[in-house]
């Protein structure tokens, strides 16, 4: 069983206590289609070392074999798909690296089951290492800004990417502020207050809406998704 507790000072500094296994799945049974779902996005505002977001993955993963498996090419795409659904903000570095290296490791090992007559695997697992650096941010969820490695506030946003096939195996990424997705539809910033929440704000706005919220800071032109890392 995990420890909820890595030590006592880190309790009384951070306020960090992990969510143990049983209440974790226990929650995420309260969702259980969106977790289900592929594309449905999760955010966990405090992610710590992935608790929350390994399970969802993991449910998720388990729905792509199934669909897929017939398929190599559909999987890698629909596994590629699962994982960019998965966003987190985390104070601490130690628990970002930690987080990112438990859901790459979740997500190769089915993958490594699942594929293996595709000679570009290796540039695939770049390209899921690629997602998760932009996807699991080491950040302040309340003040919405990435700290440094002491945990301070820079200028900074936080800036999470949206991940969507277009066509064949085209896949394109879109930029948007944190603030901006929570502010889209409410005229004050809130802080996140739930523990886990879908992202379906990540959605873009119709063009011809102008009300000025959910701006995308940089749309991407659409790459093979082996490729992605080449954004930069």
């Amino acid at each position: 069983m995990a420890k909820q507790v890595k030590s006592k000072q880190r309790v009384a500094d951070h306020g960090e206590v992990f969510t143990a296994e049983r209440e974790v799945k226990a929650m995420c049974d309260l969702v259980a289609d969106e977790c289900l779902r592929i594309d449905s996005r999760f955010l966990e505002p405090a992610c710590g070392d992935g608790n929350f977001l390994a399970e969802i993955l993991s449910r998720k993963l388990d729905v792509v074999i199934k669909k897929y498996k017939r398929n190599p090419v559909d999987y890698e795409k629909n596994a590629l798909l699962a994982l960019g659904s998965i966003y987190g903000v985390e104070l601490l570095f130690d628990n970002v690296l930690a987080c990112r290296e438990r859901l790459f490791k979740l997500w190769d090992k089915a993958y490594t089951k699942a594929v293996k007559k595709i000679d570009r695997k290796d540039a695939v697992r770049e390209s899921a290492q690629y997602i998760l650096e932009k996807n699991i941010i080491c950040g302040n969820a309340l003040s919405l800004h990435q700290v440094d490695e002491a945990g301070q506030d820079t200028p900074e946003p936080i800036i999470f990417s949206q991940w969507a096939f277009v066509t064949g195996p085209m896949m394109k990424r879109e930029d948007y502020t944190f603030e901006e997705l929570l502010t889209r539809n409410e005229p004050v910033p809130k802080p996140p207050e739930a523990t886990q929440m879908t992202l379906d704000l990540l959605a873009p706005q119709e063009e011809d809406d102008d009300d000025g919220e959910g701006t995308l800071i940089r749309v991407y032109p659409p790459i093979q998704y082996w490729r992605i890392k080449e954004y930069g």
